[in-house]
């Protein structure tokens, strides 16, 4: 006999001493689906980090593949659908967009950050100490990076050129570092202003892809490349001395209706009459541009008539000019900021002053029947360059393009801020032992939030020698025990699969890389952990 005690009908209003209890599960599952999905996303670029990482084949749905280890592009080209994963894919393009480099390294520490914070939280910690103990850290963090850099000069070309093959190492074109590197340094340093040293405008730097060689035949041109033939149908001069060059926004080609429509021409006289005064006006155009003595000209590529015709270009290699035509409207600033010119958007306002100077300019055959025009030796050029790719086929080219990209933004860097620290691994355990130690000064909570993040720090040395097919845990442990001796630059070797001083491997880093990457990651993590609900709206 079972006696069901039923609960009294009218519940007694609690009184305000006794606690009431709220339901903090929704709060804690929506925190902790967000924690899963950004450490889903940061798993699975981690086994392409370091020199021994794996690359990544991303294929689109229109068939487009790209081979590539740069975590940026890796997760650009992600679909990503939860909103926190989300925040993982801003984190490395802000890595890139401040750095450069590193854009791997600052997703997997914020994969690592949101691991200690999930078992932090699971321990009853509440979100907002676990988020302010990391903020106290990160701060910290760099401090402790601060303190282990090593001034640089930017005469200094030796560690320009070691830093630039550090960030070249763990790429697919590594094999490619010893000129690949030099080519970066070259490349960011004529293009540095004297007067403004800190800025440094990578878009002064123009990569022009070409297909056919190898990435060996790369080179860094000091003038203009374009990835065009001479319009020489008419038998025009493919090679130019003494150049005299203008770049011109119009087209040198009969007029035609601004709307679209017929004319009806009846009689054959008229027909004449028509062609002779296109000739006429053609003739006329070639011979105010002749009289400057204009030999070179660049025309902008124009989508409402022909840029040339036929007889125009007759005319024009009857002058001796040489025609390069289809020049893109955004490479006119690059072309001008480059020759110092002015472009002329009116055969009216063609003049001498307005033109650019040049030793040669000539179509130069590169190997497969492919051709490029070269401009050189630019009269006072401006504070540009040109960096020609070469490559056996699409994937390797675009892949030695964003390789190259990531080695200027290192120089970029060091330009920036002009601080060296070692590499592999070495500055993450570092920074791990000393931020415990400060950990154990901290009371309370604190303390122990502490103690936890400066543990996640050494997911980095880890996966280097995880990825390197080596014993992580015996790597990672010895690491700490040389750190712990006092040698602060000792890291993973990973060629030699032991541990050594870095330094003396020429393996360094830019101190902005790694001082970015350790806050924009801390605040990547303290803003999941602030949210506590997801509400959609329609």
């Amino acid at each position: 006999m079972a006696t069901a005690v039923s609960a009294p009908a009218t519940s007694k209003p609690r009184s305000s001493k006794t606690e009431s209890y709220f339901d903090n599960k929704r709060r804690d599952d929506i925190r902790q689906a967000n924690i899963l999905a950004a450490r889903a996303v940061a798993d699975a670029v981690r086994t392409s980090l370091g020199p021994k990482g794996m690359d990544k084949m991303i294929a689109s749905a229109n068939g487009e593949v790209i081979i590539t280890n740069d975590g940026a592009t890796i997760l650009n080209k992600m679909e990503v659908l939860q909103p926190a994963a989300k925040m993982l894919v801003d984190l490395s393009r802000s890595q890139d967009a401040a750095a450069g480099d590193g854009t791997t390294t600052v997703v997997v520490l914020a994969g690592s950050l949101l691991r200690r914070s999930l078992s932090l939280l699971s321990a009853g910690i509440h979100p907002t100490v676990v988020s302010d103990s990391l903020h106290k850290l990160s701060l910290r963090a760099v401090d402790v990076l601060q303190s282990m850099a090593i001034p640089l000069e930017l005469s200094d070309r030796d560690s320009l050129v070691k830093s630039a093959a550090t960030s070249l190492n763990s790429k697919v074109v590594s094999q490619y570092s010893s000129l690949l590197a030099p080519l970066a340094v070259d490349a960011v340093l004529s293009v540095v202003d004297p007067d403004h040293p800190d800025l440094v405008d990578l878009r002064d730097i123009k990569i022009v892809k070409k297909l056919g060689g190898t990435v060996d035949d790369t080179e860094l041109v000091r003038g203009l490349v374009f990835d065009k033939k001479v319009s020489h149908a008419a038998g025009g001069p493919t090679r130019v001395e003494n150049a005299k060059i203008s770049v011109i926004q119009f087209q040198i080609s009969p007029p035609k209706t601004d709307i679209e429509q017929s004319i009806v021409v009846s009689d054959y006289t008229q027909m004449d009459r028509i062609l002779r005064e296109e000739r006429n006006f053609i003739l006329g155009m070639v011979k105010k541009i002749k009289a400057t003595g204009c030999n070179v000209l660049l025309i902008q590529k124009s989508i409402l008539r022909d840029a040339v015709t036929d007889l125009s270009l007759h005319y024009l290699a009857k002058a001796k000019i040489l025609v390069v035509k289809d020049v893109e409207r955004d490479e006119i600033e690059f072309i001008t900021k480059t020759l110092k010119c002015l472009p002329i958007a009116n055969i009216e306002h063609f003049r001498e002053e307005k033109l650019g100077f040049a030793d040669l300019v000539e179509e130069v055959s590169i190997g497969d029947g492919s051709k490029i025009v070269k401009i050189t030796g630019i009269k006072d050029m401006g504070r540009t360059t040109s960096v020609l790719v070469r490559g056996s086929n699409q994937l390797v080219i675009d892949e030695a393009e964003r390789s190259l990209h990531d080695a200027l933004c290192v120089v970029r860097c060091l330009v920036n801020k002009r601080f060296l620290i070692a590499g592999g691994g070495a500055p993450e355990i570092e920074m791990s032992r000393q931020l415990a130690s400060w950990a154990k000064e901290l009371k309370g909570m604190e303390g122990y939030c502490a103690k936890e993040f400066a543990e996640a720090l050494e997911v980095i040395p880890y996966t280097l020698a995880e990825n390197a097919g080596l014993n992580p845990i015996s790597i990672v442990t010895e690491l700490r025990n040389r750190h712990a001796q006092g040698e602060t630059n000792a890291g993973i070797n990973v060629r030699k699969g032991q541990i050594t001083n870095i330094l003396e491997e020429n393996v360094v880093q830019p101190l902005l890389v790694s001082t970015s990457a350790i806050a924009l990651s801390a605040e990547c993590v303290r803003m999941i952990l602030k949210i506590d609900d997801i509400v959609t709206v329609r």
